[in-house]
């Protein structure tokens, strides 16, 4: 009996505690959409979808923006969720990024150049998974600031 019960307390822990990496709901692809929402800054033809994979405590990240099919804007990085500062290679106007994810359905992204905050984004994900919505403020390659709200929806 106290081996049943042994064996039936180690199920239950490991079934509570769910599969070891488990997919994230928000792992996968998030394309941006227009949207008719107050604050909204998405136009018509505006073209993005960005992908997460989300570990333990990782996350990698990847992004086109096919807007100017002739001259995609690719960006490629991989970082912790900690908020430590990590690489972003392959880009003109940051090469740092922090990732701090605040609970598990919201995140803040500080893109740098040379420590410098140049964009701070925030992603807020709808508790279905089916949604998210990226608020932030950022310096255009000109050095003017602009805010912004992007909607996306979960493919």
């Amino acid at each position: 009996m106290i081996r049943y019960l042994a064996a039936f307390a180690v199920a239950s822990s490991l079934l509570a505690a769910g599969p070891a990496g488990a997919a994230s709901p928000h792992d996968g692809d998030w394309v941006a959409v227009v949207s008719k929402e107050p604050g909204s800054t998405i136009e018509p033809g505006f073209k993005l979808v960005i992908n997460f994979k989300f570990g333990d405590n990782k996350l990698t990240y990847h992004s086109e923006n096919t807007t100017r099919p002739d001259k995609p804007y690719i960006s490629d990085h991989v970082t912790t969720l900690d908020g430590t500062v990590a690489p972003f290679p392959n880009q003109e106007r940051f090469n740092q990024v922090a990732i701090t994810q605040t609970d598990p359905d919201n995140l803040q992204i500080l893109k740098m150049k040379d420590g410098d905050v140049v964009a701070g984004e925030f992603w807020t994900f709808s508790a279905d998974g089916k949604t998210a919505v990226r608020r932030g403020v950022a310096k255009n390659p000109e050095g003017k600031s602009h805010a912004y709200q992007e909607h996306f929806v979960h493919r």
